[in-house]
């Protein structure tokens, strides 16, 4: 388990590093003048760009910063996922399901998640990052879900969409319910 762990975090840090590499040669810039800019040494900059650094979040925005970017911009990994096939997961009986599908950057953060939720299950939900706009697609079952003080009952079939940086609900009556939720999130810049 460590190692998994140890390798999850050097791949992160060059990937990190790789996109800082990135957007400072596209902003024709050199090491010394990013470095200068955001307040680091040429030395740590030189780790960072090389993977070999582990950069605070402080750090990260004072890059972003410097190269005029939105510091997402930075965690974000530049592959092609072509196509993406994520296989379902089981759960056991009477337990919530909560699964991250996917992560998406493109103007919005946007995250894909699938939610199983039994019967006679009450959530609260916590309010998201003000911009942040919650999807709800319901695939089977019901629910009644959206904000706190103006609740819907949805059903098969039924789209909701609403302000996620409010405080929010989800409530399953007598019969479980497996909904598709799109988390979109504005990227600050």
């Amino acid at each position: 388990m460590a190692a998994a762990s140890g390798r999850s975090t050097s791949s992160s840090a060059a990937a990190v590093g790789a996109q800082i590499r990135r957007r400072r040669e596209q902003r024709g810039m050199s090491g010394s003048e990013l470095a200068r800019r955001a307040g680091l040494s040429k030395a740590t900059l030189s780790q960072l760009e090389a993977g070999k650094g582990n950069p605070t979040i402080e750090t990260l925005d004072a890059l972003a910063i410097a190269l005029r970017i939105p510091l997402t911009d930075l965690l974000a990994r530049d592959t092609d996922p072509g196509p993406v096939f994520v296989p379902g997961t089981e759960i056991a009986e009477g337990e919530v399901g909560r699964e991250l599908l996917r992560r998406i950057s493109s103007g919005h953060s946007l995250e894909i998640w699938r939610l199983r939720m039994p019967a006679h299950t009450d959530l609260t939900g916590v309010p998201h990052a003000t911009g942040t706009v919650e999807h709800l697609l319901v695939a089977s079952g019901g629910l009644t879900a959206g904000p706190a003080d103006a609740p819907r009952l949805l059903g098969p079939g039924d789209l909701l969409a609403f302000a996620g940086d409010a405080p929010h609900l989800y409530r399953t009556d007598a019969e479980p319910a497996d909904v598709t939720v799109v988390i979109a999130s504005p990227i600050v810049g």
